[in-house]
């Protein structure tokens, strides 16, 4: 926090600035009428950030529009590709009908601008009249800055390794080892048949722990089509130069931290260098940072192109959701300077992910180790897959960022789990054969998504069910506690805003798919004051006990699903709630499922019928 005096000056400086850039833009392009209109469409939280850009003559926004596309519907599809094919329909349907007359209205002005689907929005690169122009529209919900900063990211050293480390071990890392991935292999199951996409700095795809594992390598040549895009198409840093180049028709990395998350995830060299949890899996990448600098623009283009990769010098409206991964890692934050003020800039690219049925891994944060240290995007939000991390001790990392949650007010627990970020050895971007160390929770992501690709690879039928795989990941992690209290947690608390559900174990999550199946109780209650109470709660295998279950419910049984997987099985409502029927899902600890429904208004007592799961899903 600033001293109260710097405090006060820094306050007045931006006071001016505000008070400068108005009257200099009023003055030279609009009367003064229109103002008042256009202010109140830019979120309160970034008017400085937008004013102070127009000091230079144009200001970089996104204008998001008041139309967005209901994807709820998707949870009721079966398979990873009818839902990506369902989220791009919804999401092209409803921008197709709200964005033309305001890109029409803007590129008429020479304003330059890129229409997004992830999101119903435009980014824009423009002047005042363009911002006025923006808010004027009937179609605008408000205008929030898009501005490029420094991501937080940690630095690649070789001097952070163990000096019982050698540079160039012949056996496998100790973080690969700790999560128990060589297990998972020698029961046959090393990723094949699953793509992870990398979010991040680029990659060097010729390196030789990483070339064979690019799906755009067929053992001759390069296709990078689909397999690579570059959402960097202009200076961010502020240095007017990047060593990739801008909009890079091949994968490069011009930071290096992007190669060392994906050699965590995938890599291996067939010489020794046995630095990936899951070899067998292929990866493909989109660059999302100049050097280290993002905005979220250029996060959200990676997730839209994620959603349905294109070639090269296609669009999103060439795009194919077959071609998506099935896990994308980002080892990247979005903090407040860099223009996500609010936490819900890039939520739409997460939202439309786990609808699609990818799985979005990210790292917590090195913010740690104060309490409710998880206050970046994307990691804070449900809907990520939030990792922390630990050392080869076993202990937490001093820096692994803490939750629960208060930058949104939900006080949401955080991390889910964590896994191996100090001192990891991986790929480098400075040549073909190079390795290096690091330490950060961005380390520890890739061991997560490298873990949730053997396990997918192992069990299928969870392929597209991102919720359930997320909950196998939990339910089977190593239990690991903690008494610093955040959040409330006791010495017994579990998940807890340390650890989250506790440490990656990828053994334990393949070895459940394989378990014996239990069988679930579904109880349905009746009483006098209307009130129904649906209760999944029992369990008639004592080696499955009921709190190792899982349930969601599909109130009037119309194909959504109204709640999330959760071990809380007990649902209390009225029949306008619940409906005449309501249906009900099962999940064992190892992800399989079963399907019930239930004749709620026939059910004045309780009563009882077997849940017996599947060993696959439809």
């Amino acid at each position: 926090m600033l001293p109260r005096p710097i405090a006060l000056i820094a306050a007045i400086l931006i006071v001016v600035m505000l008070m400068l850039a108005t009257a200099r833009a009023l003055v030279a392009f609009e009367p003064s009428a229109r103002w008042p209109a256009a202010l109140a469409k830019i979120q309160a939280s970034d008017r400085a950030a937008i004013l102070i850009d127009l000091l230079d003559g144009e200001a970089s926004f996104l204008i998001v529009l008041d139309r967005q596309a209901d994807l709820r519907a998707a949870s009721g599809l079966h398979g990873k590709t009818a839902r990506g094919h369902f989220v791009f329909d919804a999401l092209r349907n409803v921008a197709a009908q709200t964005q033309p007359d305001l890109l029409d209205a803007l590129r008429a002005r020479g304003v330059r601008v890129r229409p997004f689907i992830i999101v119903n929005a435009i980014a824009v690169r423009g002047t005042l009249q363009a911002l006025l122009t923006s808010a004027e529209s009937a179609h605008t919900a408000y205008i929030v800055a898009d501005t490029p900063a420094r991501a937080n990211l940690p630095a690649l050293d070789s001097s952070l390794h163990p000096s019982s480390f050698i540079p160039h071990p012949s056996s496998v890392e100790w973080s690969v080892n700790a999560i128990y991935a060589p297990a998972v292999w020698s029961m046959g199951y090393t990723g094949t048949g699953i793509i992870v996409g990398g979010q991040d700095t680029g990659v060097r795809w010729d390196h030789d722990a990483l070339k064979s594992h690019y799906r755009g390598w067929n053992g001759v040549g390069a296709d990078h089509n689909t397999n690579w895009h570059d959402s960097i198409h202009s200076d961010l840093d502020g240095n007017s130069t990047n060593p990739c180049g801008f909009s890079a028709s091949a994968p490069c990395d011009d930071d290096g931290h992007g190669t060392h998350t994906v050699g965590t995830i995938v890599g291996d060299d067939g010489a020794g260098n046995q630095i990936g949890v899951a070899p067998g899996a292929q990866w493909i990448a989109c660059r999302n940072m100049d050097e280290g600098w993002g905005a979220p623009s250029s996060y959200l283009e990676c997730f839209e192109w994620f959603l349905a990769p294109y070639p090269i010098t296609g669009t999103i409206a060439d795009g194919d959701p077959a071609e998506a991964p099935h896990i994308i890692n980002n080892s990247w934050g979005c903090p407040t300077y860099e223009g996500c003020v609010t936490g819900q800039e890039v939520i739409s690219g997460v939202l439309a992910m786990r609808a699609a049925g990818i799985l979005t891994v990210v790292s917590a944060g090195n913010h740690g180790p104060s309490c409710s240290s998880v206050n970046d995007p994307p990691a804070l939000y449900a809907e990520s897959f939030s990792v922390g991390a630990f050392d080869s001790g076993g202990n937490i990392a001093s820096f692994s960022s803490r939750g629960p949650v208060l930058l949104d007010g939900s006080g949401r627990l955080k991390p889910d789990l964590a896994a191996p970020g100090v001192s990891v050895r991986s790929a480098t971007n400075t040549s073909t054969n190079s390795y290096t160390w690091s330490s950060g929770t961005s380390m520890a992501g890739p061991h997560a998504a490298g873990a949730a690709a053997l396990l997918l690879s192992a069990a299928p039928y969870l392929i597209g069910d991102v919720e359930l795989t997320e909950w196998v990941l939990r339910l089977n992690a190593t239990p690991a506690f903690t008494t610093q209290g955040c959040g409330g947690d006791t010495p017994a608390s579990r998940p807890n805003n340390m650890w989250g559900w506790g440490k990656v174990d990828a053994l334990a999550a393949v070895s459940a798919t394989f378990s014996l199946t239990p069988t679930a109780v579904l109880t349905s209650f009746h009483p006098s004051t209307g009130t129904f109470v649906l209760d999944a709660s029992a369990s008639t295998d004592p080696e499955s006990p009921a709190d190792q279950l899982l349930a969601r419910w599909d109130f009037w049984s119309d194909g959504v699903w109204d709640t999330p997987w959760s071990p809380s099985k007990v649902v209390t409502g009225d029949l306008a709630t619940i409906g005449v029927t309501a249906a009900v899902q099962i999940a064992d600890p190892g992800g399989r499922t079963d399907l019930a429904t239930v004749q709620v208004v026939d059910l004045d007592r309780r009563y009882y019928f077997p849940i017996v799961l599947r060993s696959s899903q439809p």
